[in-house]
């Protein structure tokens, strides 16, 4: 499946708003939807939905496939994104904690000020319903649905039985950088790298120019075994056409 980011930020953001809607008073309907405008553009928004998205595919791959494959962000946006399940439960635990200092805070007042109480006393009390309570009840599960989730994914991403990293890099200055940038960033993370894979090599004996591009090529290699040695790396040399469709794919991959 492929991941649209747009509809996956406007189902996030429609989730979020029916959420706030329904444990929010009613008075402040404007203000929920005025709040989703505006975080709609707000940094970390489109990662963060994202992020829901493959921790919702995860799940089901662990359900129900043998195999689950992600084919990620250029470099630098997957080093956010892999860093991104600790920073959000992180935050979330963040929420929870507000949110029950929150509630503790106006359990209190509501009792200094008497709104929980009548004439007939507090023994009345006894059964009756308290949308606030029942409120923060309802957030505080939320919070913890999500923090669980985004734990369980951590968890999955770190686990090297489970999860390992395949680095794709082209035979050039700035790949290889970026690429061992990414395999220290991982590691950082507590993220397996599995192998590397070299793209679009320039094939031997096949005319000056592509000849003295190889020998370059294999300069920058050399360059990325002495930062990664004993890394697993497989090449792919330059095909004179588009890897498009199942067809190409598994000629490609030597299955046909």
């Amino acid at each position: 499946m492929e991941i649209d980011p747009g509809r996956t930020v406007e189902r996030h953001l429609d989730e979020v708003g029916g959420t706030l809607r329904r444990l929010m008073p009613e008075r402040l309907s404007g203000e929920v939807t005025r709040h989703l405008e505006l975080a709609r553009e707000a940094p970390g928004t489109h990662e963060a939905a994202v992020l829901e998205r493959i921790a919702d595919a995860v799940e089901t791959g662990l359900a129900s496939y043998d195999l689950v494959v992600f084919d990620t962000a250029p470099s630098g946006h997957t080093a956010r994104l892999m860093a991104l399940p600790e920073t959000m439960s992180a935050w979330t635990e963040g929420l929870l904690r507000r949110q029950e200092r929150s509630a503790r805070f106006g359990a209190a007042l509501r009792g200094l000020t008497g709104d929980d109480a009548d004439d007939a006393g507090a023994g009345e009390l006894v059964g009756r319903r308290d949308p606030r309570a029942e409120r923060d009840g309802e957030i505080r599960r939320v919070l913890l649905r999500r923090r669980t989730r985004f734990e369980r994914l951590r968890e999955v991403l770190s686990d090297p039985e489970l999860t390992t990293f395949v680095l794709v890099l082209a035979a050039e200055r700035l790949p290889v950088l970026e690429t061992i940038e990414l395999h220290r960033q991982l590691a950082k993370l507590g993220v397996d790298v599995g192998a590397l894979v070299v793209n679009k090599r320039s094939p031997a004996d096949a005319g000056a120019l592509l000849d003295a591009r190889r020998a370059r090529e294999e300069a920058h290699l050399r360059a990325l075994e002495d930062a990664l040695p004993g890394l697993p790396r497989a090449e792919t040399n330059l095909l004179p056409d588009d890897v498009v469709g199942e067809d190409a794919l598994a000629g490609f991959g030597g299955l046909r």
